[in-house]
């Protein structure tokens, strides 16, 4: 077997546990998204390192909702610094910073990605935006963050903090291809992280649809026709979703 049939086999199974062992919180977490959308709330997004990937994936997407709001700032993602991103995500004095572009409350919900969940500024966020009365919904690898100790101030680590924990079912370390040097190589929490993520937007569409809720959504804007209608979301939500326009 290759390393690409490995990696390939690995991940499948990983995506098949990851679907398998949390149906029901895939279920609550389109749920309490919808809730934000009846609401005419926000859906807030963040991640820092490759988090920051999983935080732009629902946002300005064919068939992504309209009402996403990525938190970012370019010293927490790659483009800048890679290694300076690293150190930058635990300090906590960043909590302060971000909630002060991104002003999250009552209502909103907020998605975190964070593969080990230990370092304070996701932590601080997620405690940060539940005292303001936004709902946390956590996606990590309960087995990474359980093997290490938290950076936040406070002791906490991701999953102790949401209101619900999405769990990508990945190993500590990420990568799952093990090779004679010792070295591991291909990890996994982008691509499952990934096809949770969208898994839950079908399912708010669905509800939506079910439940007569006004959700809107983009289209491709490869399409015809696709620009007249995103062109309107991008009218609607540019306010309040800082670059959007």
């Amino acid at each position: 077997m290759t390393a690409i049939e490995q990696y390939r086999k690995n991940l499948q199974e990983t995506l098949d546990r990851a679907f398998d062992t949390q149906a029901d919180k895939l279920e609550q977490a389109a749920r309490m998204i919808l809730d934000t959308l009846k609401a005419g709330k926000l859906v807030y997004t963040f991640g820092t390192g490759h988090g920051h990937l999983l935080a732009l994936e629902i946002f300005y997407r064919a068939g992504g909702m309209a009402a996403v709001c990525p938190v970012l700032d370019e010293k927490l993602m790659l483009h800048i610094s890679a290694a300076g991103s690293t150190r930058e995500e635990r300090k906590e004095e960043w909590v302060e910073k971000l909630l002060r572009r991104y002003p999250m409350g009552e209502g909103d919900t907020l998605l975190i990605f964070s593969n080990s969940g230990r370092n304070a500024v996701p932590v601080g966020l997620a405690e940060e935006a539940k005292k303001r009365g936004t709902r946390v919904i956590a996606l990590t690898s309960l087995r990474h963050s359980s093997s290490v100790t938290s950076r936040s101030p406070r002791g906490l680590r991701l999953f102790e903090t949401a209101d619900l924990v999405l769990d990508n079912c990945g190993i500590p370390g990420d990568a799952i291809v093990a090779f004679p040097d010792g070295r591991r190589v291909g990890p996994t929490s982008t691509a499952v992280g990934a096809a949770l993520l969208q898994a839950v937007v079908c399912r708010v569409k669905e509800l939506s649809m079910e439940e007569g809720v006004d959700a809107r959504f983009f289209v491709s804007s490869n399409v015809d026709g696709g620009d007249a209608v995103n062109d309107l979301l991008v009218e609607e939500y540019g306010d309040r979703v800082p670059g959007l326009r």
